[in-house]
């Protein structure tokens, strides 16, 4: 792995760019791998990273059918959490916060990972009741939660609207301090590097158009620069998989849905942490830079649009203003929406196929970037092993057949969806 010093980094700071080394290599496709991971979003290069890492499996590729960092895993709000209340979300994502912790140092690439925590703001009686059996759980679990009143929530966050006449009157919240943010970009970036830097091929601006399946049994993939022999296939697209299991004669249980999120102009710094609207669906933490990161809805209907949706973006900041007014003080820099695979209970699959070799992670609805670690690291294992990990079981495909759904409101999903 290549080290660089101080003084190269200020050299390099001055050189407008030029001869710069390249982060990850621009191979052209081998005819055969032993592993094709198709999607290079951050799930995909996770999970190609931790297959040579974990398993010492190297002869991989990444099959992005645009470039790094182009899809979800640029296109989303940053948050890191795990504060579930079922044992197999709190685990799961619990284990990609200690991932999380120590990403920067693993990958010697600074991820810009900050445990700020994330409040969700209570409106109601009931709610409170609801967020102090999610804490209690997720305490069993070992998992940090504090049930905050109201007036611990005003100390954190002052700028929210605590008038008398308030519409949704804040009631308290429950903080999980370890949550927080990292930089999306940075994430991709550094599995990047470092996949690449252990010898898997990261293949850019390749379409997958077919597959290759006889007697039961995934042999390869056509693409747009050519078929490529593949022992085992990950499918890892995120909004995209409908598309290719199309093309598998597969009907899975998820519809895609476009997300919508912005961020204002930079301000002064004004908000520590990242803080969820009780009464809605709207989040919002402040970046490095003072923008004010803010996400909310769906769309509402089935699209594969990667545009900002302006009147979903005006319900979303409607809610935001309703909890910190400041905010209509503010103009928008830009917008964008990110496409999503939404489950049916809203919660992921992370599982074996009936095709043999072919492996399926998708569903991730909104916790998509939170869980890239986890994902990639047990969808390794899966592949690797050819069966689940205990920490993924919870994600099989057959419970939307037996019925062992993950239901969790605390995962922001809608009932209408359900």
């Amino acid at each position: 792995m290549q080290k660089y010093s101080i003084f190269n980094l200020v050299k390099n700071a001055f050189s407008n760019h030029q001869n710069w080394d390249l982060a990850w290599k621009d191979p052209e496709p081998k005819e055969e791998y032993d592993v094709v991971i198709i999607g290079g979003g951050g799930h995909g290069l996770a999970t190609a990273y931790y297959l040579a890492k974990e398993h010492k499996i190297t002869k991989v590729a990444i099959i992005e059918k645009g470039w790094i960092g182009g899809g979800n895993v640029g296109r989303n709000t940053t948050i890191i959490r795990s504060n579930y209340m079922y044992d197999e979300n709190g685990l799961f994502s619990e284990f990609g916060m200690d991932l999380w912790r120590k990403m920067s140092q693993d990958l010697n690439y600074n991820v810009m990972f900050s445990p700020r925590g994330i409040i969700n703001l209570a409106h109601s009686d009931a709610q409170m009741n609801a967020y102090a059996r999610r804490g209690n759980s997720m305490r069993l679990n070992g998992i940090d939660a504090v049930l905050l009143n109201r007036e611990q929530v005003k100390e954190i966050i002052p700028m929210a609207d605590f008038s008398e006449n308030v519409r949704f009157p804040i009631f308290g919240g429950l903080m999980q301090p370890s949550a927080g943010t990292a930089r999306h970009d940075a994430v991709a970036w550094g599995y990047a590097r470092q996949a690449d830097d252990m010898g898997v091929d990261i293949i850019q601006n390749c379409e997958v158009i077919g597959f290759d399946v006889s007697a039961g049994k995934i042999n390869g993939i056509r693409t747009s620069r050519g078929n490529i022999k593949a022992k085992k296939v990950g499918l890892c697209v995120a909004g995209s998989t409908n598309i290719l299991a199309e093309k598998l004669n597969m009907t899975l249980p998820i519809e895609t849905h476009l997300l919508q999120a912005c961020v204002s102009e930079p301000v002064k710094p004004v908000l520590d942490s990242v803080v969820t609207f009780g009464a809605g669906h709207f989040y919002i933490s402040q970046s490095d830079k003072g923008e004010m990161v803010m996400g909310g809805d769906l769309d509402g209907y089935n699209s594969y649009a990667q545009r900002g949706n302006l009147p979903t973006l005006q319900h979303v900041l409607t809610e935001g203003i309703a909890m910190m007014p400041f905010l209509s003080k503010l103009k928008m820099l830009r917008t964008w929406g990110g496409i999503m695979d939404m489950s049916m209970d809203g919660s992921p699959i992370i599982d074996k196929t009936h095709i043999d070799g072919l492996y399926l992670n998708c569903g991730w609805c909104y916790g998509g970037f939170k869980a890239t670690p986890a994902s990639g690291w047990t969808f390794a294992h899966t592949i690797a092993q050819d069966r689940v990990h205990e920490l993924n079981a919870g994600y099989s495909l057959n419970r939307f057949n037996t019925g062992h759904l993950i239901d969790e409101k605390g995962l922001g999903t809608k009932t209408w969806i359900s």
